[in-house]
């Protein structure tokens, strides 16, 4: 059995109440870690908090945030310190799709896409990297997608943001590497999420799976769980060489290694 070292950890995830981000805090929890997650709808998250805590046994704290919002995020960084006792490892999963014509898109949505996927990213490595720094290193995983390297037509704002999101990966690895702080991000293709639950729009969710793997050299969509496994990999003490690298969680899908 690998063992990942994630005992006793402290781990902030967020956009943790359903999806990949929910995965992801039932992994963590699962290895024996301390899980704080955020999420901006309460009833959504608190019940997430209390099925992981079942499944898993596990401490999770649960806390709502919306992560364009500096004070929810101060809030959130501050009461995981005040429970835990500091920051570990944090994972940046929030974020919506937003993708659309280049001329169909106006200001306000590429200033909301930034804000929760670039600014809500930057905010929350801002307060935890000091917070890792005292605790001698932490890991960071930014959740993007592949559009990030490779974006493809009408696909702004989210290829833009999460190409930002890429830089900001390698820009905080370089940085922080002599502190023992790891960062990666995750590019993600096709992936099993409550997002596409919602594009769904309460039909056949398996049919919608199955058109939407025909794009897939693998010949299916990722599953969640197999996301918060590579995740929890990056997270631990095994990947300690392992920074600055952009992982594609696509099925081959991409066109940019």
């Amino acid at each position: 059995m690998l063992d990942l070292g994630l005992s006793g950890k402290v781990a902030i995830v967020t956009g943790g109440s359903e999806g990949l981000g929910r995965a992801t805090a039932e992994r963590f929890a699962r290895e024996g870690a301390r899980v704080a997650i955020c999420a901006r709808r309460k009833d959504v998250l608190e019940r997430a908090a209390g099925d992981i805590r079942g499944r898993t046994g596990g401490e999770v704290l649960a806390q709502p945030a919306d992560v364009t919002r500096p004070a929810d995020v101060q809030a959130f960084v501050d009461a995981t310190v005040a429970r835990f006792g500091g920051v570990d490892i944090l994972v940046n999963n929030a974020g919506t799709s937003s993708a659309g014509a280049f001329e169909t898109v106006d200001d306000q949505t590429w200033l909301t896409d930034l804000e929760v996927k670039l600014m809500g990213a930057i905010r929350f490595c801002r307060l935890v990297i000091p917070l890792m720094k005292a605790r001698g290193g932490g890991r960071i995983v930014n959740v993007t997608t592949v559009g990030g390297k490779a974006p493809v037509a009408r696909s702004l704002p989210t290829s833009v943001s999460r190409a930002a999101g890429i830089n900001l990966t390698k820009s905080l690895a370089h940085e922080y590497a002599a502190q023992g702080i790891c960062v990666n991000t995750v590019c993600l293709g096709l992936v099993k999420s409550a997002q596409w639950e919602r594009r769904a729009k309460g039909g056949d969710l398996d049919a919608y799976y199955r058109e939407a793997a025909k794009r897939v050299p693998v010949g299916r969509v990722g599953e969640a769980d197999e996301f918060a496994d590579l995740v929890a990999f990056l997270v631990s003490a095994r990947a300690g060489y392992i920074t600055g690298t952009a992982i594609n969680f696509d099925g081959g899908m991409s066109a940019a290694i």
